[in-house]
């Protein structure tokens, strides 16, 4: 039997173009709901909508994909051709031109997700072994003598550190460990490195810091910071560890092990050691309030020892009086009397005014003890507790406002009663 074309118009639906596009649109987006895809850029175009387009491609095909213009926030990085990236879209059909596409909605370095993953799960690891306790971070000490640095000598981290710290603090010592702080191997000479600093050594002095430092970069270039050996010699040395890698919104491993996190090398510089110009301020406004109160403490003796000398100038002025008045007196007594008899006479006086004299300030302070014991025998007889042991009680609120008429209670009120031995609570029926 021969089949016409007649045959197949009759017997088969046909699609009009739009319609086969649009199932087989929907076929696609049916199966492929996101996916991940990782490939190389080329054909990159930024639209003035600001829509981005680009191709993806590896060595055997390649797709097409749009960044819609609010579909991400700004990267931090442009795109440019023969960058290699992960990318995380859905896949649907342009059915104007009949081609398949990716509509991204993420794009990240090529390697950075399973670099991420590594790190989540490395910091969950250690967070759940107590790495990471604030308690068991420890102060840094404000006038460090001695500081180490593990870090590359040739970096920009550590010119800009030393600057800083030149600036600040010209007393300090710094020894500096150098490793690699990039590449494969770099991250067991960084640890062995903070060991050595760590540990006593006759070759150099003990340090009183530590830093951990290099200059920003992408993940693959600060990884070296996020391995476990890395961490567990941070968290085992003896010394405070200060972490200082990469910029602001870069963080390690490291940042959350140390004893400190810095934003930068540079703001580490200023956070572990103070600003002598700052110090010598503080020294002189303490060395003009240290001269203000000592002068004021000589003026004060000064008037002390003034007010001393004019009193006892004055008791013995008054003394040297009396004595005066008393001899004139005695002389012209013996003139009148028999000078042997008066002379004993007035030597017995002198005698008993001594005794007298030095009887006087004993007597005085046995007069004053014997009227205190009265005025506190009665002060005891007048108290309250007195009072209270004889019967009488005390009622007050429970705000401890004290009850003198019936008008101040009201039903259900709380009230306290306080009695000679105690208190209690009571309520108004």
């Amino acid at each position: 039997m021969r089949l016409t074309a007649d045959f197949f118009q009759t017997s088969a639906k046909v699609f009009s173009v739009s319609e086969l596009t649009r199932q087989i649109r929907g076929t696609l987006e049916t199966k492929f709901a996101a996916v991940w895809v990782q490939g190389e850029i080329s054909n990159y175009k930024l639209h003035p909508s600001g829509h981005q387009y680009f191709t993806l491609k590896d060595q055997r095909a390649q797709i097409s994909c749009v960044i819609w213009r609010d579909a991400m926030p700004p990267l931090r990085q442009p795109l440019i051709d023969g960058a290699q990236v992960q990318v995380y879209g859905t896949v649907t059909v342009y059915e104007t031109r009949g081609q398949y596409q990716l509509n991204v909605q993420i794009l990240q370095p090529r390697g950075v997700g399973l670099l991420q993953a590594k790190f989540e799960a490395l910091k969950r690891k250690l967070e759940a072994e107590g790495l990471f306790l604030q308690e068991r971070k420890r102060p840094l000490p404000k006038f460090p003598r001695r500081i180490g640095i593990v870090t590359s000598p040739t970096g920009a981290a550590i010119r800009d550190m030393l600057n800083v710290l030149r600036r600040r603090a010209p007393w300090l010592q710094i020894l500096i460990n150098p490793v690699r702080v990039q590449g494969t191997g770099a991250a067991q000479e960084i640890a062995v490195a903070i060991h050595e600093l760590a540990m006593p050594n006759e070759a150099f002095a003990p340090v009183d810091l530590m830093v951990v430092t290099r200059g920003g970069g992408s993940i693959e270039d600060l990884w070296q910071f996020n391995e476990e050996i890395v961490a567990r010699a941070i968290f085992h040395s003896a010394v405070p560890i200060v972490s200082a890698v990469g910029h602001e919104i870069d963080f390690t491993i490291c940042d959350f092990v140390a004893d400190l996190r810095a934003p930068t090398p540079s703001a580490a510089a200023e956070l572990i050691v103070p600003d002598i110009v700052d110090l010598q301020r503080q020294i002189e406004r303490c060395s003009r309030t240290l001269g203000r109160q000592l002068l004021n403490r000589l003026r004060d003796a000064q008037q002390r020892l003034d007010h001393a000398r004019e009193t006892l100038q004055r008791c013995l002025a008054h003394k040297i009086d009396g004595y005066k008045r008393g001899l004139f007196h005695a002389l012209r007594v013996l003139r009148a009397r028999s000078p042997v008899r008066e002379l004993m006479m007035r030597r017995h006086r002198f005698a008993d005014l001594d005794r007298r004299l030095v009887a006087c300030p004993a007597r005085l302070i046995e007069n004053a003890g014997h009227r205190f014991n009265h005025i506190e025998g009665m002060l005891r007889v007048l108290a309250p507790d007195a009072t209270l042991r004889r019967g009488y009680s005390i009622t007050m609120t429970d705000r401890g406002q004290i009850i003198r008429t019936t008008a101040e209670v009201r039903s259900k009120m709380k009230i306290r009663t306080r009695v000679s031995n105690g208190e209690f609570d009571s309520e108004i029926l």
